[in-house]
């Protein structure tokens, strides 16, 4: 029997919002698999006036930390803006998003910002339910947070991890699930769990 490929999973820290008066870190996720190299989100890369509010802070990163030219295949977990932000960077590379999910954000009023949603030469790859990006990284739809929203679930040789951007915002939302998307990641029975607001991943509790 052939074992799964070595898969590792990266978060990097890419940008901060305040949110409810607390500073909310920004994290995108790399998955690097013998096949290729998984970017999943792309956090924030400059400011726009429509989000002052939330007084974002955007991390300068070098290209040690996350160079756009290494990465071979980009996902959306949703399109709310401080997951698309740098979807500009990787004009030319396929985008994969759920089909409900670029409808809902191409028309719908203040859903998000629509000009990073259509920056030049982003090329989106519509996803209907579930798709195998590469062996063992797989799509799966996870409605809840938005109704087009995904996570990405990793089938390794050490682990299964998913990343599961804003399906739970932080770990109490996977201790208790409620919605079709928390009840779907904790139906996947992940080791590890990377959410996008969250310094640290969720982890099961021990029986």
């Amino acid at each position: 029997m052939t074992s799964p490929p070595t898969v590792v999973v990266t978060p990097i820290h890419v940008a901060d919002l305040v949110a409810d008066g607390a500073l909310m870190p920004v994290y995108v996720h790399v998955i690097d698999h013998p096949e290729g190299r998984v970017l999943v989100d792309t956090g924030m890369t400059t400011l726009h006036p429509l989000v002052a509010d939330m007084d974002p802070r955007i991390r300068q990163l070098t290209k040690e930390q996350l160079d756009p030219a290494s990465i071979d295949i980009v996902v959306n977990t949703h399109l709310h803006f401080d997951h698309c932000g740098g979807n500009h960077l990787f004009a030319g590379k396929p985008i994969y998003v759920q089909r409900q999910e670029l409808d809902d954000a191409l028309s719908q009023q203040e859903y998000t910002i629509r000009e990073w949603v259509e920056a030049p030469g982003v090329e989106y790859v519509p996803v209907d339910g579930e798709l195998e990006l590469v062996p063992g990284v797989r799509l799966v739809p996870g409605p809840g947070h938005t109704r087009g929203s995904q996570l990405v679930l990793v089938d390794s040789g050490l682990q299964r991890t998913a990343v599961v951007g804003d399906l739970a915002i932080s770990s109490r939302d996977l201790d208790d699930p409620q919605t079709e998307g928390q009840l779907q990641v904790r139906a996947l029975a992940p080791g590890l769990v990377w959410l996008a607001h969250q310094h640290e991943p969720w982890r099961p509790s021990q029986p």
